[in-house]
C-alpha cells in the first residue's frame, strides 16, 4: 500500500461511517413517522424534542458531505447526541413508574418504547464517534471529497432527510398550531 492510498483510507471509512450513521438516522426518523401516521401515535412534545435531535445529528453529517470533513460537524452531530440523551433520560425517568392516567405514549418496540429507545440510540451516537475518532483520529480525514458515487448517495440521502424533516414540521404545526403542543390530537384539523 503506497503513501496516497494509506492517507486516503482514512478518509473513505469517515465518509462510510457518516453515510451509515445518516441512514440508520433517516430508518429510525422514518419509522417514527410510519407509527406516528399508520399507527395514530400522536408524539409528545418530548418525542417532538427528540425527534429535532435526531434531525440535528443528520445535519452535523449533512455538512460533512457539503463542506467537507471538519471536527465542528462531527461536533454538531455530537451536541444534538447529547440533547438527545437528556431529552430522552427526561422522559424516561418521567416515565419509568407508571402513574395513574400517565403511561408510556405509544407502543413498544422490541419491548422498549420511544424514549428508552432514545437514549439507546443517544448512546450508541456517542459511543460511534468516540470509536471513530479512537481508530481513524482526523489527520486524515481532510484529505479529499468522499469517491463520486459515495457523493452521489450521500446527496440523495440528504434530501431524503431533509424531505421528512418538512413533512416532520408540517406536522407539527398541524399538532401544535401556534401554542404548546399535546398529545389528543392534531388541533388544526379538529382534533382527529
Amino acid at each position: 500500500m503506497n503513501r496516497t492510498t494509506g492517507a486516503r483510507l482514512p478518509a473513505t471509512l469517515n465518509d462510510l461511517f457518516q453515510l451509515a450513521m445518516m441512514l440508520t438516522m433517516a430508518a429510525i426518523l422514518t419509522a417514527a413517522m410510519v407509527l406516528q401516521y399508520d399507527g395514530g401515535e400522536i408524539p409528545c412534545p418530548l418525542c417532538l424534542l427528540q425527534r429535532v435531535a435526531m434531525f440535528g445529528v443528520c445535519f452535523g453529517i449533512i455538512m460533512h458531505f457539503r463542506h467537507g470533513y471538519s471536527a465542528r460537524n462531527d461536533g454538531v452531530g455530537m451536541l444534538f447526541a447529547l440533547l438527545l440523551m437528556m431529552v430522552s433520560v427526561r422522559q424516561t425517568l418521567l416515565d419509568i413508574y407508571p402513574r395513574p392516567g400517565h403511561s408510556y405514549i405509544g407502543s413498544a418496540v422490541l419491548g422498549l418504547h420511544m424514549p428508552v429507545w432514545s437514549v439507546v440510540i443517544a448512546m450508541a451516537i456517542l459511543a460511534a464517534f468516540a470509536i471513530k475518532f479512537a481508530i481513524l483520529g482526523d489527520e486524515h480525514l481532510r484529505d479529499r471529497p468522499p469517491p463520486a458515487a459515495l457523493g452521489r448517495l450521500a446527496k440523495l440521502l440528504s434530501l431524503y432527510v431533509i424531505a421528512i424533516g418538512l413533512i416532520n414540521f408540517g406536522s407539527v404545526i398541524l399538532q401544535c398550531g401556534a401554542d404548546a403542543c399535546h398529545t389528543s390530537g392534531y388541533r388544526l384539523l379538529g382534533g382527529l
